[in-house]
């Protein structure tokens, strides 16, 4: 192995080829051309003496060694990272890049703001935000904190109980105004359900009285399904039809009376069971203090109760 031929910035790139599978977001990232991302992970691959990337015509994917490589490489780089930041920024004050993953809805409307403050406060942190609705794995994609529906089961991460996810039935007031309001979730079938349509299929609506210990599912219909939850937010807004969605979605939409909860007795999900809110991050960043800064201010401004829960509250 010609160790002397390899430079940090070969290890960077093929660092970010590794994680995003792709030499052209690689080349994006460093502001590079991808035929200078392409000889670098070459010169790198000579210096080694054995291939680490299988290149596809649509993407890369690691061969066998190149992902025993890749994970040394990216513990490296981030210890380096690490100490650099340290010794530049020795004030407790944080700094440097903040690397963060959400749902694109949440960061949307919830994430966004909250990085808005948080970056006033703390004028040295920057950002980069990626907003997928795809679950991807944080440690291999580099990410610092990730917003996460659901449980986690990852050991290498630590995550911590946000807020739940609390649903809203609504419509618009030109809606009900044309459609009597229903009275319990089975008056649902006589109504036009604008409906999510994700990767786990389409939408199905639960609803639980408050005599009951136990939701139940209720098949609904509608002429809208979309894959995109802010344009069924619209759809509702433009009196189309009845929207189930978690208060972080449409608090804003609530607390002015565009959009009215309907059948508020009943509690309503999108699937069996009770869901919540989590913020993950991996255990090797518990303490860096751009890290937990952030985590501690989230945890500040959603405590006791979010501010997504508090639409219904009156000056």
């Amino acid at each position: 192995m010609n160790i002397k031929s390899m430079d940090l910035n070969a290890l960077r790139i093929f660092e970010r080829v590794a994680a995003t599978g792709s030499f052209t977001i690689a080349a994006r990232h460093f502001h590079r051309a991808v035929s200078s991302v392409s000889r670098q992970i070459a010169g790198l691959e000579e210096s080694i003496g054995q291939p680490l990337l299988y290149r596809h015509t649509r993407a890369v994917a690691l061969t066998e060694a190149g992902l025993r490589y890749y994970k040394e490489v990216r513990g490296i780089l981030e210890q380096l990272d690490l100490a650099t930041e340290a010794l530049v920024n020795p004030d407790p004050e944080p700094a440097g890049v903040l690397r963060i993953n959400a749902p694109t809805a949440f960061g949307q409307r919830q994430i966004v703001p909250l990085l808005n403050e948080f970056q006033h406060r703390h004028p040295g942190i920057s950002t980069e935000l990626l907003l997928t609705d795809q679950i991807i794995d944080p440690v291999r994609q580099g990410l610092d904190i990730t917003f996460r529906v659901g449980d986690l089961r990852d050991s290498s991460l630590i995550g911590r109980r946000l807020a739940p996810m609390n649903y809203v039935l609504a419509a618009a007031p030109s809606y009900l105004a044309a459609n009597k309001a229903p009275a319990q979730p089975s008056d649902l079938v006589h109504h036009n359900c604008l409906l999510y349509q994700g990767e786990m299929g389409r939408q199905r609506w639960y609803f639980q009285a408050p005599d009951q210990t136990e939701s139940t599912p209720f098949e609904v219909t509608g002429n809208l399904y979309s894959n995109d939850a802010e344009s069924l937010v619209q759809a509702a807004l433009l009196g189309q039809g009845l929207v189930l969605f978690p208060t972080w979605l449409i608090a804003r939409e609530l607390s002015v009376g565009a959009l009215v909860p309907v059948l508020g007795n009943w509690r309503s999900e999108v699937m069996h069971g009770h869901r919540d809110l989590y913020v993950i991050t991996p255990q090797r960043l518990i303490g860096v203090p751009k890290v937990s800064r952030f985590i501690e201010y989230v945890f500040e401004v959603t405590s006791p109760v979010p501010p997504w829960d508090r639409w219904h509250e009156t000056d």
